[in-house]
C-alpha cells in the first residue's frame, strides 16, 4: 500500500504505523547482515523497543479508535491482539537473554511473526479502515504524542 493513496483524513495515522513497519523491517535486515554478536544484540534491543512502543500505540489509541466500525475490522483487531501477545512473549525472551544462545532463533521467529502481522495489517485491516472513511486526524496527533513520550523513556 502506498501512503500517497491513503485519504488525507487517514494518511497521518496509518502512514505513521506504516513508517514504523518499514523501520522494523530494516532492523530485521540489519540483524541478518550483522557480523558481530554485539551488533546483533544492539539491533535486537532496538527492535524490541521499537516494536513495544508501536504495539502500545496501536493498542492504546489506534485499535480502540477503529473498533466498532465493522465486524470484519473487529475480527482483525481480535486477531491482532493475540498476535501482539505472542510478539510480546518473544520480545521478553529476547530482552531477558540478550547474550544467550537463543538470541538468533528468537529474533528470527520474531521477524517472521511480525512480518506476517504487518502484511495482514497493511493488506487487510488498513484497507478496511480506509473504506470506512473515518477521520483519524485526532488519533494521529494522539499517536504521535504518545510515541514521543514512550520513545523518550528508552
Amino acid at each position: 500500500m502506498e501512503k500517497s493513496k491513503i485519504p488525507a483524513a487517514q494518511r497521518e495515522a496509518i502512514g505513521m504505523l506504516m513508517d514504523d513497519h518499514r523501520a522494523v523491517k530494516k532492523l530485521f535486515k540489519e540483524f541478518e547482515g550483522a557480523k558481530e554478536r554485539s551488533q546483533q544484540e544492539q539491533i535486537a534491543q532496538q527492535t524490541c523497543h521499537e516494536l513495544t512502543v508501536h504495539a502500545q500505540i496501536e493498542e492504546e489509541i489506534f485499535y480502540p479508535g477503529v473498533r466498532g466500525q465493522s465486524d470484519d475490522i473487529d475480527d482483525l483487531l481480535d486477531e491482532a491482539k493475540v498476535e501482539h501477545q505472542v510478539a510480546k512473549d518473544l520480545i521478553a525472551a529476547i530482552e531477558g537473554d540478550l547474550g544467550g544462545e537463543m538470541l538468533e532463533a528468537n529474533y528470527k521467529v520474531l521477524s517472521e511473526y511480525v512480518s506476517h502481522h504487518v502484511q495482514e495489517e497493511e493488506d487487510e485491516l488498513f484497507k478496511k479502515v480506509i473504506k470506512t472513511g473515518m477521520d483519524l486526524k485526532e488519533a494521529a496527533q494522539q499517536m504521535m504524542a504518545r510515541k514521543e513520550e514512550l520513545m523518550a523513556m528508552a
